[in-house]
This record gives structure tokens, sequence and C-alpha cells, in this order.
């Protein structure tokens, strides 16, 4: 028997990871940062700009993501993503690039609720990266 469960991450240029025995992904959902466990019930949840953390027995590795959806059945784990990078091999001028255009788009005047809690989440994230 399997020790861990199955990810996959699509973005729209390709299948970006496949990974088979994975012991724990936490994501940023919309209603909080949720740790996926082998056996978790099957979800599907909508992602916010946050964090994707994978766990591999000690190993971790940490992916920034703008958005998407997750839906987790049958010990696979599927998200789906518009943006995603890995944190560890970005370049900072990107993340301060992107970082900008967040805080430009909170500035305009017709700015929906929703985006403008998007690009918070967004912005605070991307701090978060240009600081470490």
């Amino acid at each position: 028997m399997s020790e861990g469960f199955k990810l996959e991450i699509v973005n729209p240029e390709s299948s970006f990871l496949s990974k088979e025995g994975v012991s724990e992904v936490v994501v940023p959902a919309f209603e909080g940062d949720m740790g996926i466990l082998k056996d978790h019930i099957s979800i599907i949840s909508f992602l916010k700009p946050g964090l994707v953390k994978i766990f591999e027995g000690s190993k971790e590795e940490i992916y920034y993501v703008d958005d998407g959806i997750v839906e987790f059945k049958n010990n696979c784990l599927s998200i789906l993503t518009s943006n995603i990078f890995d944190i560890k091999k970005i370049d900072k001028n990107i993340v301060k690039d992107a970082l900008n255009k967040a805080e430009q788009d909170n500035q305009k005047k017709d700015i929906s609720d929703q985006n403008k809690y998007l690009n918070d989440q967004k912005i605070d994230v991307l701090k978060n990266l240009t600081l470490n």
C-alpha cells in the first residue's frame, strides 16, 4: 500500500508537476489554508493567491499560485491554476513587478470588492516573498 497520494498541478502551458507518494499538501483555499493528507474526504475548492506547500517525507517544496481550483478525489489531488512558480527559483524582480501591478490595480476606482480582496491577498503574499 502506498504511503502517500498522487499530485498533479496543471497550468495553461502544460502539466506543471506530477508526483506520486506525496504525504501532505497545504493549499491557500478561500476557506483558509487547507492541509490535505492521504484518504482526505473528496473536496473541490477555489484557490486564492498564496503558497502551495508540498511535503514528501521531510522534503518540502513551495510554490506561489495566483488563483485556481483544487480537487481531491480517490487519493489524487489536482490543482488547476493560471499562474504558478517555484519561489526558490523565481527572480525577485518578477515578484516585485507582480507586487507593483497588484498595488496599481488596487488603486483603480472601479475595482470590485472581490478583486480588491484577491489583490490584497496577493499583495500580502508577494510582500512576504520579497522580504525573504
